[in-house]
Order: C-alpha cells, then structure tokens, then sequence
C-alpha cells in the first residue's frame, strides 16, 4: 500500500473544498432564485388551470431532486474530508487497497477502487435492469 503524499492531499482537499462551496452556492441559487421564479410564474398565471399546476408541481420536484442530489455530494465531500483529516482517506471501502491518486483526482469522493467499482457496477445493475 502506498498512501497518498502530502502535496497529494492537499490538492484533493482543496478540489473537494471548492466543490462543497460550489454546491453551497448552487443550492442557495436553488432554493431562493430558482424556487421563487417558479412559483412566481404559476402565481403570474393565476394557478388556475389544472395543467399549470402539475407544471407547478414538476418544477418544484425538479428542483427538490436537484438540491437532494447536492445535499448528497456535500455529504460525500463531508466524509471525504473527514477521512483525509483522520488519514483513512483514499482506501478502497471493499478491499482495503489503495485508490489510485489519479481516480481521487477525478471523483474525490470515490469510496472504491476502479476494480471493486466495476465489480459492484456489475453486482448491482442487474436489480435496476429490467429481465425479459
């Protein structure tokens, strides 16, 4: 095993620094500009029409997808950060080898190495594929 270097953390660490304030400011944008236009616009319209409040209704669950989505990668960012400060970041979570700095580098919350990832790709996608 070959642990992460110093100046290799600390470039992961910013990377996943500057992402979490990315989201921060995405989910902020979201939930004011972004939530209010909506519902301005259906209020503009009167929301009298059956067919505008389902628009209303998909826009909002769009939306609240969207933030759920970000919440979920702040959290992974969070975890993230957490293992590097405890110096367990960047070990595989299935076979306890290192991942590979360059993967880090890409996907700074990846809890799997390339192999076990592919493994658990194949695992798992037959409980999402439909079978004749």
């Amino acid at each position: 095993m070959m642990a992460l270097s110093t100046e290799q953390n600390k470039k992961l660490e910013l990377a996943l620094k500057t992402r979490y304030q990315q989201l921060i400011n995405e989910v902020r944008q979201e939930l004011g500009q972004e939530g209010e236009q909506h519902f301005a616009d259906f209020a503009a319209a009167g929301g009298s029409d059956q067919g505008d409040e389902s628009v209303a209704d998909a826009l909002a669950d769009i939306a609240a997808a969207r933030v759920d989505r970000q919440v979920n990668e702040m959290r992974a960012i969070e975890s993230a950060r957490k293992q590097i400060r405890a110096g367990e970041y960047g070990i595989c979570g299935d076979c306890e080898e290192d991942i590979r700095f360059e993967r880090l580098l890409a996907y700074p919350t990846a809890v799997r190495c390339v192999s076990c990832q592919q493994k658990h790709e194949k695992t798992h996608a037959s409980e999402n594929t439909p079978s004749i």
